[in-house]
Order: structure tokens, then sequence, then C-alpha cells
């Protein structure tokens, strides 16, 4: 074995046993209720896996989220810096980390989820291969279950067919191929996504910006051309990846967007509709005036109305009410105080 196949060996032995350990346990799960040799319980054996590793990776994906963030807020000062050192291209550099690390902000953590991503995918791509190939497992996968798990049916082929290599089965083509375009297809929307609605207007232009462009066209384009040759299995669990990813960046912008960006603005108009709707027409009431006729009065609040207070009358005039007659109206009783 060469050096470089060690090292090889060395990074990935530990990821086939992390993949096995838990492509095993869901296996298990599912195959108690469709059967072990089924192919849908293989199926959502990988989609399980998917999910479990990119719950794993929500840490690393908020940090990333505010690196880009912070990487936007932060370009109408590294625009500054190009105009100030433009000729000197040593300083720039220096002035820019130097900003970077004053405002805490990782340049290159927006791809620490693609980068810790790769080993994973590379990992399930050779557990495929080595079992479809040469009947062998990896990790915890036994060469039994490698073999089941490799030639698992599915669409009228296998989990490790490829668009290129489809068992003579014209569903498998179809379905790799409909696989290869939905994930070409979640790349570039989940990218495109991040740049249209929260992207402020002046941080699409600059290097951060062209580098975000050049990764929404040439991502997809690396996947298209590569996803032929990927098994169903690895196209499975790279399109449920990338669904993932996008429902998850779509909740954090419509519910935290970065500061002066269409998703901001876009928040701000639902806050206020759904503000004007709770905002219903106060209730109004028919109230009695003194001379008898009635007014319709809006009420503000639900608290009960402060009761008239009745207006009072002197000794005289309660002398000239006779006894068993009524009191008049508002009357009350006004008794001279002590020392009057």
């Amino acid at each position: 074995m060469s050096f470089l196949g060690s090292i090889g060996h060395f990074i990935m032995t530990p990821l086939y046993y992390l993949i096995s350990v838990v492509l095993v346990g869901a296996h298990n799960v599912w195959g108690s209720v469709f059967g072990a040799a089924s192919g849908i319980s293989w199926v959502l054996s990988i989609i399980t896996l998917t999910l479990v590793i990119r719950a794993a990776l929500i840490p690393l994906f908020v940090k990333q989220i505010k690196s880009s963030r912070n990487m936007q807020l932060l370009q109408p000062k590294v625009k500054e810096l190009q105009k100030k050192y433009s000729h000197d291209r040593e300083k720039l550099a220096a002035e820019t980390m130097a900003l970077y690390k004053e405002t805490g902000t990782n340049p290159f953590a927006s791809c620490l989820p693609i980068i810790v991503q790769m080993p994973i995918f590379l990992a399930l791509f050779r557990l495929l291969s080595h079992a479809a190939s040469k009947g062998q497992g990896s990790g915890i996968l036994s060469d039994t279950a490698a073999k089941q798990f490799a030639h698992a049916p599915i669409f009228g082929g296998t989990l490790s067919a490829t668009f290129l290599h489809d068992d003579g089965s014209i569903q498998v083509k179809i379905i790799a191929g409909f696989l290869v375009l939905a994930m070409t297809a979640t790349t570039f929307l989940t990218q495109r996504q991040l740049m249209s609605k929260n992207m402020p207007a002046d941080a699409l232009s600059g290097p951060y910006a062209q580098q975000q462009k050049m990764l929404l066209y040439v991502l997809p384009l690396v996947f298209a051309f590569g996803g032929v040759a990927f098994p169903v299995g690895v196209l499975l669990y790279w399109t449920t990846s990338n669904l993932w990813t996008m429902c998850q960046q779509f909740y954090v912008i419509r519910n935290n967007p970065a500061p002066n960006t269409e998703a901001e603005r876009a928040k701000f108009a639902r806050d206020a509709a759904k503000a004007k709707r709770h905002d219903t027409p106060a209730p109004s009431t028919e109230v009695a005036s003194s001379d008898g006729s009635t007014a319709v009065v809006e009420e503000t609040d639900r608290r009960p109305a402060q009761r008239q207070q009745p207006k009072r009358q002197s000794r005289e005039k309660r002398k000239q009410v006779k006894p068993g007659d009524k009191p008049l109206p508002g009357s009350t009783d006004e008794s001279p105080q002590p020392g009057a």
C-alpha cells in the first residue's frame, strides 16, 4: 500500500464505522417492517442516515449562516479597503484579514458543511462500490449485509446501479437520471435562494459575490457531470441532503433574514399584514344620555364603564319631594359637613 493510500485508509476507516453503525441500525428498524432484503428498507435506511448526519451538522450550519451574514455586511468596508490599498496587494490582504479577525468572521466557515460532508459522501460511495464489486462489508457492515445492500432491488435495478451501468434496466436509467437532475437542481436553487433573498444589494458586487456566483453555476455542473457515475444509493443520499439544506436555509432566511435584504423586507411586510389582520374594529354600544336620547359609543377596551356620579341637590330641593314620591333622577343626599 502506498503512502497516500495509507493516509486515505487511516481517514476513511473511522468514517466507514460511523456510516455503517447508523446504516445498520436504521436497517434493523426498517428491515423488521419491510423485510431485511427489500429495497425499500435499504432506501429508508439511506434516508435515515442522511437525516442523522444533517442533524449532527446543524451547529456547523448555524456557524455557516453567521459567517455568510457577516461577510455580506462587511462588504462595504472591504470595498473601502480595496480602494485604499489598491496599489498594495499585501497590505490589502493583511488589512482584510485584520477586519475579519476584529469582527470574528471566518471567510472559510461558509464552506464547512460541504467540506465535512465530502468525506462522508466519499465513504458511502466506497461502501457501495466495495459491496457491489467485491461483496465486502466495511465497518460493522458484514459481507452478507453488504451484498444484500448493494443488490437491494429498486425500480427494476439495484442500489449499486448507476446511470451509466443500469443493470440493463431502462427504469434504473430513468430514476438515476431523475436523481441526477434533482441533485443538480436542488444545489442550484439552494445557492440562488441565498443570493437573491439574503444578500444586501451592495454585497452583490465584489470578490465575495463573484465567488458566490461562481459556486452558483460551477457546483451544479460538477454534480451533473459526476452524478452519472454515482450509484443510485449515493444519489438518494445527496438529493435528500440537498432538500434538507434547502428547507433549513428557507426557514432561517424567512425567520431571521440578514439586514437590508429582500428577505428582511418580505418579513416586515408579513409582520405588518399579520398585525393588520389581528387589529379588529372595536365593538360599539348604545349609551343613554340625560335627555333620553341614545348615542353610539365605540369601546376602546372591555373594562366596565365607570358609573356616572349623580348630581347633588340642595336640602331645599329635597324638601320639595313629597313622601312616597320617587326621588328625582340623579338625586343624592348632600348632608352638611361638620363645621360647614
